[in-house]
């Protein structure tokens, strides 16, 4: 017997695919299905135009299909198959743990885009998608099957998919390969305006743009530009609120402070073996304590490893991602003390523009830099000789306080939180414009990321509820939701 259900649970054994009546998409091509599954390796899921057999075995399959397989090489990788050839290979072990409980999955197809995340609710946390450049828009119906070990399957769904749900995940950050005519694959980052290892605050390093102190080096006294609120919330700097400070350092020599420097405003830095020492003295002198880390376990590791001082060799120094998930991106890959940038932005210390939004009579203190290192707009705003670029004030019209304050916690502290928010739907939607209109894309993303959870959560609860038996009212409802949202960001 290919599968034993009771209650919902599934056991498909090795080298064999379970099929139902219920496993099919209500339109060809457009489908999204949803799981919990336990195995050790080897999830596999088929999409075909005809139901298969209770032994169906997808190497052997000459009709054509779409075959993804979480879990593959022990649980180690994500592949995907067209017609018996394989287009993805990727690693993915975070995707991969399926072996020691249930786990969560979903997997839609819309004219071949091929989207795979984890969770709950279909449509949200997307963790991959492919495209196929030639689409296969006749697959229908859904196979559930396995490798060479049992796998468990509970909680299957089957949901539509909307063309609102493809706009809306075009704004998502997420990996994508695009495979070209010649079969070739290609990774490209998707859904950012700009690179952040290019644009961010790496620019602002050592510039006088947007400075508000400035270091003495060495008996010279070479002038090193830097901004108050990026040294204070990496460390403990001698500054004061007023302008024109100056930070005298006598005995230490460009080199030195410039790695220090370039630690603080990209997350790295490289220095000779020789340098290592003075770096973690100055280091430890103004408090970076991540860095101090990172030189004494360069020393301890040449040190124990007994290898040859060379003066020459240049060391790597990298500052450890507080947040993975978040990748290369401020503040989670720099050493920023979290808590101490939100303080500084709530107290308005060292604050240099005042923002007042018009329409409402308010005012935000903020930090030129780090609205610069978000937003072009911004950076240009400052930096282009503009009136802003002179001037310690601007005025805002057109912009909702509720959404302004959430995009610029969002700035400081790299999180979107609007759990407290009254009117969350209307603000929401506020808030995706305010980001697209300066450029916040990280920001604009999580907004689509909320919107897709909102959109989830309303498609489980008609599917599940016993108020709404069939599938048509459910996406009648469905498109009532995408009607309100598209009238609310009409309106904004």
């Amino acid at each position: 017997m290919v599968a034993a259900k009771e209650n919902k649970f599934l056991t498909v054994a090795p080298f064999e695919c379970a099929w139902s009546d219920d496993l099919k998409f209500r339109e060809a091509g457009r489908g999204c299905v949803a799981f919990d599954a336990f195995a050790h390796n080897d999830v596999t899921v088929v999409f075909r135009e005809n139901v298969g057999t209770q032994h169906y075995h997808y190497k052997k399959d000459n009709s054509p299909h779409y075959i993804v397989i979480i879990g593959s090489n022990r649980n180690r990788r994500l592949k995907i198959q067209v017609d018996g050839k394989s287009v993805v290979d990727e690693e993915a072990s975070d995707l991969c743990r399926c072996s020691l409980e249930f786990q969560s999955y979903w997997i839609s197809i819309y004219d071949g885009l091929i989207s795979i995340g984890k969770g709950r609710y279909p449509f949200q946390n997307l963790v991959f998608k492919w495209q196929d450049p030639k689409p296969n828009c006749n697959v229908q119906y859904v196979g559930l099957s396995s490798w060479d070990k049992h796998v468990g399957y509970r909680n299957v769904s089957v949901f539509p998919v909307t063309h609102n749900h493809i706009l809306l995940w075009k704004q998502v950050d997420c990996r994508e390969v695009k495979g070209d005519e010649s079969g070739d694959e290609k990774v490209v980052e998707e859904g950012t305006g700009y690179d952040y290892e290019q644009w961010g605050l790496g620019n602002f390093l050592e510039s006088w743009q947007l400075s508000d102190t400035v270091f003495l080096v060495g008996d010279e006294e070479m002038d090193v530009p830097a901004h108050k609120v990026i040294l204070q919330a990496s460390g403990n700097f001698p500054l004061r609120s007023s302008d024109g400070d100056v930070i005298q350092l006598r005995g230490v020599s460009y080199p030195i402070l410039h790695a220090l420097l370039q630690y603080i405003y990209t997350g790295r830095t490289q220095i000779l073996e020789s340098e290592l020492a003075p770096l973690r003295d100055l280091s430890s002198k103004f408090e970076v304590m991540s860095l101090v880390r990172q030189c004494e376990e360069s020393i301890d590791h040449f040190n124990l490893s007994k290898t040859a001082f060379d003066s020459c060799r240049k060391v790597k120094l990298l500052c450890p991602i507080s947040h993975p998930l978040s990748g290369f991106m401020f503040p989670s890959a720099f050493p920023v003390d979290v808590g101490k940038l939100v303080k500084l932005y709530s107290t308005g210390e060292y604050s240099d523009i005042k923002i007042y939004l018009s329409d409402h009579s308010l005012t935000f203190q903020s930090h030129k830099v780090i609205l610069s290192l978000w937003s072009v707009a911004f950076a240009k705003m400052f930096t282009n000789g503009m009136s802003e670029s002179h001037s310690s004030t601007i005025y805002l019209t057109d912009v909702s306080p509720e959404a302004f304050k959430a995009m610029m916690n969002f700035m400081y502290s790299g999180e979107l939180n609007m759990e407290d928010t009254v009117n969350f739907g209307t603000e929401l939607i506020h808030l995706l414009f305010l980001a697209d209109r300066f450029g916040v894309v990280p920001l604009h993303q999580e907004c689509c990321k909320m919107l897709l959870e909102c959109l989830s959560e309303v498609i489980f609860f008609f599917s599940q509820s016993s108020r709404v038996n069939d599938t048509s009212r459910c996406h009648y409802h469905v498109s009532l939701l995408f009607q309100y949202i598209c009238y609310n960001m009409v309106s904004v």
